[in-house]
């Protein structure tokens, strides 16, 4: 901490001496509060580290609801493939934030109390979820109907063939899509917001109150969602123009 205010003061110095820092600008970009917001960053770094949690949790439980809904909706059976329709539908065309609202204010009616970080990692995990069903299932789809044909023909069982022959191949035709929805579902944890989760938007919207620097604190928090999500966006571009590149050499 000490070596924190010791930078940020370093550069106030600096930045003094250019000309660059004046305290008394009431600009909502002027550097002083920006130097302010540094020297609270623990509330931006606790708030990051709180959406990252809630972000693996979640997506862990959008990973098995997607995986199971993905393989239900390709069933030959109809009752389990209306059964995952009726999911999907549910949630996709449902917002977020009433699912959040839903969560926090109609459970307790019901005598069921969750406290913030849960609702989080059980709303944000089960409204994906809905989407990366639809992403197995394609994914599920797009592999070649003789996979299925020759794996029957081997003696094996619907389960078997998904867990042996069809969901890896999957896997590799889902990534791209799969991680796109990586960064939707961090993006979507703001939603939080709304029922005081301490994630990064209310870290910066309670810094942004408690001191009047607006600016700063949006800057920051868009800064921190820019480093997580990126990378995975960049990851899934590189991957699925390689998937192409391979596709047009065979």
């Amino acid at each position: 901490m000490n070596k924190s205010v010791g930078f940020v003061e370093h550069l106030r110095q600096i930045l003094t001496s250019w000309g660059l820092y004046d305290e008394n600008s009431i600009s909502p970009f002027a550097v002083w509060k920006f130097l302010d917001a540094l020297d609270n960053k623990d509330a931006f770094i606790n708030g990051f580290i709180y959406t990252l949690e809630v972000s693996i949790l979640a997506l862990l439980i959008a990973t098995i609801f997607g995986t199971i809904g993905g393989v239900m909706a390709t069933s030959r059976f109809k009752i389990i493939r209306a059964y995952t329709r009726i999911y999907v539908e549910l949630f996709q065309n449902v917002p977020l934030v009433i699912q959040i609202f839903f969560l926090f204010y109609a459970l307790p009616v019901l005598g069921i109390r969750l406290d913030i970080f849960t609702i989080g990692v059980l709303g944000v995990g089960a409204y994906h979820g809905a989407y990366v069903s639809e992403v197995v299932r394609s994914g599920i789809l797009a592999v070649p109907r003789g996979q299925f044909e020759a794996s029957a023909s081997q003696g094996f069982t619907y389960i078997q063939q998904m867990r042996y022959i069809i969901v890896p191949q999957t896997i590799r035709i889902i990534l791209p899509p799969m991680t796109n929805q990586m960064v939707n579902l961090i993006k979507n944890t703001s939603v939080l917001l709304i029922v005081g989760g301490a994630e990064l938007m209310h870290s910066a919207d309670s810094y942004a109150a408690d001191y009047g620097n607006y600016a700063p604190a949006y800057i920051f928090a868009a800064v921190l969602y820019f480093i997580i999500c990126y990378p995975l966006a960049y990851f899934a571009k590189a991957y699925e123009n390689k998937l192409k590149k391979a596709h047009l050499t065979r």
